[in-house]
């Protein structure tokens, strides 16, 4: 839902003056000469980027996640103590400070780890959620690069539980209904898969199993098929991978589950159990649901086609003016302004164009509504909304506060 509270100090919505681009989706561009794997995020992108993140972040509120906020650089000898930089330090970017290494953060995990063991920690307090959208640097190679889908530099809805045993199968089955959820409201299909321990995996075996049984008990009571590829897990624990399928058929890897023994031990994280004296090692569940935001939103740019659905849109609505008359353009402009602090994306047309024309390009740019203010709107004080792709005669006018209900209601669709 919009947070319809006024705001008087906010800028007037954008008046446009030449609406010929409108069929363009100014979402990002790259500069591989200047930043290479990283993208520049326009003005609509970053609504649809910011949209995403608001609606994940309202969800936590939800589900009783805790947002934290960790450095973007360590020093590399956390990676050494968890066997991380063994495995991917190539893919760091690494430098020295004061002779000592440095890496940036390509997981949020280690700060996470940091965080846990900062203070006490009870079974009490547990399970502890965190979540952050931590800005990730990873060093892909250069022939690998393209646009949002392969970048260095990526943000995830990434989180990280710690909890006991006894609660990993409530955990998991959450984030499964988590993924669920977040799925069906953009309208993806998926698949689930459990990736088992490699043969080259030697050490924990009885964990490797135990978190096996883990995974798949969670999948058969949340009740939706899944197979299992057998020998595909990484190496620190046993992982649910969801593949998507966009209104495209192609599929994609995004969200995943991964159960992790090992490294809260290696970082020697600890929580005191109800016996008194006793600490135990908590189990360290991987998460995210949308994966990268900056992947996401390729994905959605090919499966909504610019169609996109009105809580996600970056051109939810355009005000046109049928004339070019000063009571008709004062009233658009007023109109532009109740929706923009009702926090909403809104454009106003009041170009001394024709109607019709104004009306096209608007259905061209896949405005979600296109409302039309006339000499008799501006007498009821009232619009004449379209929703897009309809016509005149499907909408009667409404008044302001009317259509503001609306646009309440199809925020939360």
């Amino acid at each position: 839902m919009a947070d319809n509270h006024p705001n008087d100090e906010a800028p007037l919505p954008a008046v446009i003056q030449n609406t010929s681009s409108l069929n363009q989706d100014e979402i990002f561009f790259c500069n591989p000469e200047r930043s290479p794997g990283s993208c520049f995020l326009l003005p609509h992108g970053t609504r649809v980027y910011n949209k995403l993140i608001e609606f994940i972040k309202k969800e936590y509120r939800k589900r009783d996640y805790e947002e934290v906020i960790s450095p973007n650089i360590y020093n590399m000898e956390i990676w050494e103590e968890s066997e991380d930089a063994a495995k991917y330090k190539e893919n760091m970017f690494a430098f020295d400070i004061d002779k000592q290494e440095f890496g940036v953060k390509s997981s949020n995990g280690p700060g996470h780890c940091l965080i846990f063991k900062h203070g006490v920690r009870s079974y009490k307090g547990l399970p502890l959620r965190l979540a952050e959208f931590g800005v990730l640097h990873r060093n892909e190679a250069s022939e690998a690069l393209s646009g949002l889908t392969h970048a260095r530099r990526f943000q995830q809805d990434d989180a990280h539980i710690f909890c006991t045993k006894e609660q990993v199968v409530n955990e998991v089955k959450d984030v499964l209904y988590f993924v669920d959820y977040v799925y069906k409201k953009i309208g993806f299909t998926y698949e689930l898969n459990i990736l088992t321990r490699s043969e080259e995996i030697t050490e924990d075996l009885q964990r490797w199993e135990e978190g096996e049984n883990y995974l798949a008990e969670a999948l058969q009571e949340f009740g939706k098929p899944f197979t299992v590829n057998r020998g595909e897990g990484a190496w620190c624990g046993p992982k649910i991978d969801i593949t998507l399928s966009d209104a495209m058929k192609r599929k994609f890897q995004c969200a995943s589950i991964q159960l992790d023994f090992k490294l809260p031990a290696l970082r020697k994280l600890e929580y005191t159990t109800k016996v008194e004296g006793v600490m135990e090692t908590p189990v360290m569940i991987h998460r995210t649901v949308l994966g990268s935001i900056e992947l996401m939103i390729a994905i959605l740019l090919d499966h909504y086609q610019g169609k996109w659905p009105f809580w996600l849109s970056p051109k939810q609505v355009i005000v046109c003016s049928s004339s070019n008359n000063e009571n008709q353009r004062s009233y658009a402009e007023e109109v532009g302004r109740q929706i923009h602090d009702a926090r909403y994306h809104v454009d106003v047309d009041i170009t001394d164009r024709n109607i019709t024309e104004k009306v096209a390009e608007a259905t061209i740019a896949q405005y979600n509504y296109i409302l039309v203010v006339g000499d008799e709107q501006v007498t009821t004080r009232q619009v004449t909304a379209l929703l897009r792709d309809s016509s005149y005669l499907d909408r009667p006018m409404m008044s302001v506060d009317a259509l503001l209900h609306e646009l309440n209601q199809a925020q939360d669709c």
